[in-house]
């Protein structure tokens, strides 16, 4: 069940994206925090404790809404902008 529930700006051009592998679609202008919770209801699991984590300050500062680019590049979801053919992952690839 997704955390966010879009109440306006259904108007806006849609916009595609990859979700740990799965297409999915934001709106022109959303950040990809918003993006990722109108679909979901949890952003990512915490590194330290495991536990579902949704973005904390939404501002870029704590550092809680840490996603993954397909390349490994780590962006912060409650500051950039989706762009259409982002490529996201929230679950951290298992080491070997």
């Amino acid at each position: 069940m997704a955390l966010l529930k879009r109440l306006a700006r259904h108007e806006l051009l849609p916009v595609p994206f990859i979700l740990n592998g799965e297409a999915r679609s934001g709106r022109a202008g959303d950040t990809v925090l918003t993006a990722i919770l109108t679909h979901t209801d949890e952003l990512r699991l915490s590194d330290f404790s495991g536990t579902p984590r949704a973005g904390f300050c939404q501002m870029g500062a704590c550092q809680d809404c840490w996603v993954l680019t397909s390349d490994g590049q780590r962006i912060r979801a409650c500051s950039t902008v989706l762009e259409p053919g982002m490529n996201l992952r929230t679950i951290a690839e298992p080491r070997s």
